[in-house]
């Protein structure tokens, strides 16, 4: 915390779970102690981590707090609050660098909506500048800014009065491993409160995705958001991440590949022609806004690969995450 104080700048608790974060935790933390902001704090809450991540935060001067034993994103963000002072709470993740300018808009944007639930996202390109980072980067952008009023709040930019988080009583510990924040969003917004997204506030994501990685992120998170939309009973909700585009687009790979091997096998025409029309509205009608996201954001070329991958590879992960997380619910969690 620097500088002389302004009575508007309100107090800022940054608080940041960490898991083994040791490649990002030190980019993270330069750059929230790079903010120009001057008034606020910064919290890493830390889960039992194996690596030296804790060496690395101790080099910054924020408040580290180590649990006590392995518990995931949600207790480390409750513990983080718990030891906050702030009036602002502001959720990133340890791989997430909040830009010189992200706590001024914070604390402008509470100031304007004091009762509201305030979300920012990743920016369209990310720290890393390889293909898959900058496809994830650019669909995440798009697909949780799209909707105002949005469907959630995400936990890599979530801004909240400290006063309404502690009374909330913060994220549900016994929960998915993921999407704690949707729950969040969802349960304090049947209590009154009001959900909103900000588009000035913007932290770069550090991905580092390969194809590999690419895909099996995909997978799990279809494969728990499967989960959560079935026990929440709104499978076919538009989402944020989760979004109708992109349930669509699965749907379209999985019947396009059917149809084709209907062509194959049987020479039906008909079927090639009906495979050509879904991908058609696919990509001119339902997907255009997210096509016009790629383009503008890197150009024709990353357009049409980012093309490629979302039609032809992306649905494979995200349609056997599906395929799994409806198993897993079957097996796991019908019953509570």
């Amino acid at each position: 915390m620097t500088g002389k104080k302004n009575f508007m700048n309100k107090s800022i608790s940054v608080i940041i779970p960490n898991y083994n974060g040791s490649s990002t935790i030190g980019r993270c933390l330069e750059a929230a102690f790079s903010s120009e902001y001057d008034n606020f704090e910064v919290i890493v809450a830390d889960d039992c981590s194996t690596d030296n991540s804790a060496e690395i935060i101790k080099k910054f001067p924020c408040k580290l707090i180590p649990l006590d034993e392995h518990s995931g994103a949600s207790k480390a963000r409750n513990t983080g609050a718990k030891n906050s002072s702030g009036e602002i709470l502001f959720f990133i993740d340890a791989d997430c660098l909040i830009q010189r300018d992200t706590l001024t808009k914070v604390n402008k944007a509470l100031l304007a909506s004091e009762d509201a639930i305030i979300g920012g996202t990743y920016s369209a390109i990310p720290y890393d500048k390889d293909f898959f980072s900058i496809f994830q980067s650019i669909f995440i952008n798009y697909s949780e800014m799209k909707k105002e009023p949005p469907d959630y709040i995400p936990t890599h930019a979530m801004v909240i009065a400290r006063d309404i988080f502690m009374k909330s009583g913060g994220f549900q510990e016994n929960f998915l491993p993921i999407l704690e924040d949707v729950e969040f969003s969802h349960r304090l917004r049947k209590t009154g409160y009001k959900l909103m997204m900000n588009p000035e506030i913007l932290v770069r994501h550090i991905f580092n995705f390969t194809l590999r990685k690419s895909l099996k992120n995909a997978y799990r998170k279809s494969k728990y958001w499967t989960i959560y939309s079935i026990m929440n009973k709104d499978i076919f909700k538009d989402s944020g991440a989760a979004s109708l585009e992109l349930k669509f687009n699965v749907v379209s790979f999985f019947t396009s590949a059917l149809l084709l091997c209907l062509f194959l096998l049987m020479d039906s025409y008909f079927a090639f022609i009906f495979s050509v029309i879904i991908q058609v509205i696919n990509i001119r009608i339902i997907n255009r806004k997210l096509f016009r996201a790629f383009l503008d954001a890197k150009g024709l070329p990353f357009t049409f690969f980012s093309g490629i991958h979302y039609i032809a590879v992306y649905p494979i992960a995200v349609g056997v995450g599906s395929i799994a997380g409806i198993a897993d619910y079957l097996s796991k969690y019908e019953r509570i």
